[in-house]
């Protein structure tokens, strides 16, 4: 049977596998989008599925929250703007600079992530609470009066989410400077610039795709953030969107249309962004790739290198050393204080957790959702970033703005579309672990998508039209 009786009519392979790509990320993503949006309009039985009623009274419900909102805009802000000074910084000291153990250290970036910002908050809340603070003790062990810190602030938990969402800005900035041509950074020093002038005229100007792929992932990753959130903003009471969403759920009865109307609505903010980047994107030329060879090199900054060193040790230590210590310290205590006494020692809490269950069957499912969602998620987002960023096909622009939907919604409200979606799918897979990697693959479409488009507009497209012209001669020459 010939190869074009797979193929659909008026369509290439090529084409028609784009298409089957697109088709199945829009159904992950819409599906579930679905029940969200026929929550937010649900204006009458709330316990009714489908709604018997629909209209916009949700919407309307939020101007009773003006200061939640601005409080969210607030740590959003602030949170994008550290992380990305964090990424963008540790991206060129790591890729561009002979820093010492720059290897090692670019191996450590990774730990923030995987350590999540929930270890994160919950170690930084035994570290800066105003009262009970281990740095606060120490602080007024020494003579200090008051505290030295606050991290139940908007701006300390803005500084927890940066330091945690930092590695991700690192991740997607510092795969674009690794492909970017070290001539041209050479070129504008040969010419008179300086390091600082070169690093702000040159190289951040052509990783510009990276920074704001990163910028737009992270301040939708800041908008739905709920974990630091929560830890840190509770004993304040101060809520942000997610938290006030975690309340009206929690509440009986709970409110679930409005939490989905105030998830819903983040939607709006999702788009502008992304309209915005599409627009500086699309209008500026950021190739660096093209089909002249260059060995990528990194700079000699002199004695500057022993500050940049120091930069990488602070966020490191800030990020992952003074967390884990301060959580094993806890764990290792009845009563987890900042000095405490020799019969408060314990290892019980490690026998206890070790002993259930729960614990081990939980291992063992995070090691297989792990695996499957990496593995097929390289696959389909690099899929998607070609259709987006190389393909012709109609509508591709249309697919960034459907694959962003799960990071422009909090996951909390996102989860309850997934719950009725799968809930009401003719094949019974709710309650079992092929709807969490279906979750998983979902809600990490953006991030891997803003990832790999990134490096995908540094390549020229001359070089994939080489690729085909050289197989169709291939083919050619091979035929009969």
């Amino acid at each position: 049977m010939s190869r074009s009786f797979w193929r659909l009519p008026g369509f290439s392979a090529q084409q028609a596998a784009g298409l089957a790509v697109a088709a199945v990320s829009a159904i992950l993503v819409l599906y579930p989008v679905f029940f969200l949006l026929q929550a937010a309009l649900d204006v009458g039985d709330p316990e009714a599925r489908p709604p018997t009623a629909y209209g916009l009274d949700n919407f309307e419900g939020l101007f009773q929250y003006p200061q939640i909102i601005l409080n969210t805009l607030t740590v959003s802000v602030s949170a994008t703007v550290m992380a990305l000074v964090f990424g963008f910084v540790m991206a060129w000291i790591l890729t561009r600079t002979n820093v010492p153990g720059r290897k090692l250290f670019e191996q450590l970036m990774a730990v923030p992530y995987y350590l999540t910002p929930l270890l994160g908050a919950l170690a930084w809340s035994l570290l800066g609470t105003p009262e009970s603070g281990f740095i606060n003790q120490y602080w007024r062990a020494l003579g200090g009066d008051g505290y030295l810190i606050d991290i139940n602030t908007s701006y300390g938990i803005a500084w927890v989410m940066a330091l945690f969402e930092g590695s991700v800005a690192f991740v997607m900035i510092g795969a674009v400077m690794k492909s970017m041509d070290p001539a041209l950074e050479e070129a504008s020093q040969v010419i008179g610039a300086g390091r600082l002038r070169t690093m702000l005229r040159v190289t951040l100007p052509l990783v510009l795709p990276g920074v704001l792929g990163a910028a737009i992932f992270v301040f939708a990753e800041m908008l739905g953030s709920f974990a630091a959130a929560l830890v840190l903003g509770m004993p304040s009471r101060y809520y942000v969107v997610t938290t006030a969403i975690y309340q009206l759920v929690q509440q009986y009865p709970p409110k679930i249309p409005l939490a989905a109307a105030m998830g819903v609505s983040l939607f709006a903010v999702m788009f502008f962004m992304l309209f915005v980047y599409r627009r500086i994107v699309m209008a500026g030329n950021y190739v660096t790739i093209t089909g002249k060879a260059f060995r990528p090199r990194v700079n000699d900054i002199g004695r500057l290198r022993w500050i940049m060193l120091g930069v990488c040790v602070f966020y490191l230590v800030a990020a992952v050393a003074l967390p884990l210590v301060t959580l094993v310290y806890a764990s290792l205590q009845k009563l987890a204080v900042a000095f405490p006494a020799a019969g408060n020692w314990t290892l019980d809490n490690f026998r206890q957790a070790m002993s259930m269950n729960a614990v081990r069957s939980a291992l063992g499912n995070s090691l297989w959702l792990g695996f499957w969602t990496a593995t097929v998620g390289v696959l389909l987002m690099g899929f998607l970033s070609w259709i987006i960023c190389r393909s012709r096909l109609p509508g591709s622009n249309v697919i960034e703005y459907i694959v962003m939907f799960p990071q422009a919604v909090p996951r909390l409200v996102f989860a309850f579309g997934l719950m009725w979606a799968w809930l009401v799918f003719p094949i019974p897979i709710y309650g079992t672990l092929w709807l969490l990697l279906i979750a998983y693959l979902t809600v990490f479409l953006p991030l891997g998508v803003r990832t790999i488009s990134g490096v995908m507009l540094q390549i020229d497209k001359s070089l994939e039209e080489c690729a085909q012209i050289a197989a169709r001669l291939g083919a050619t020459a091979s035929g009969p």
